[in-house]
């Protein structure tokens, strides 16, 4: 079996997290920039990955602070799939990827970073995408800067409601 390993990620892990949820934190400011929110509905929200995986990493998540997608009822649960839905089609609007990475980390164990809060990851990406410099030198390469990103989807977000 073979190991990638990743011990830039052990900084966040270790580090200092904190005292608030960023997913509930301010959720009056529909649309920031400084929160890296995009979306913010009745039921659910998308907002950007401050430490993305890859370049326009996306988190959507309940607006209600669960941590198990079973404790959503009927309409949250498919709010919140409509939502991971027309996220994936905006992305593919705006960036034209080649293909998707979609999780949901439930519990510690699982591997869940936000573990009081459920989120998934939408995870665009492209051939090559990932390439040695993580493995050489510890260094993601992500192609613009988060507030460039922002500004662009910022701008297909403005109008979507669910």
């Amino acid at each position: 079996m073979n190991c990638l390993w990743a011990p830039w990620r052990m900084e966040y892990i270790l580090g200092d997290k904190p005292d608030v949820c960023i997913f509930c934190s301010n959720p009056d400011i529909k649309d920031s920039m400084q929160n890296l929110v995009l979306y913010r509905g009745k039921l659910s929200m998308v907002m950007m990955n401050k430490y993305p995986y890859a370049f326009s990493h996306l988190l959507i998540a309940p607006n209600k602070h669960v941590n198990a997608l079973d404790d959503l009822d009927v309409t949250e649960a498919s709010n919140l799939s409509i939502l991971l839905q027309r996220s994936l089609i905006l992305l593919k609007e705006a960036f034209e990827p080649e293909g998707f990475n979609i999780g949901l980390n439930q519990g510690k164990a699982a591997g869940a970073g936000i573990e009081e809060h459920l989120h998934f990851h939408l995870v665009p990406r492209w051939s090559g995408d990932v390439n040695f410099m993580p493995l050489l030198c510890e260094t993601r390469t992500i192609p613009e800067h988060l507030n460039e990103t922002y500004e662009k989807l910022a701008e297909l977000f403005r109008d979507l409601e669910i």
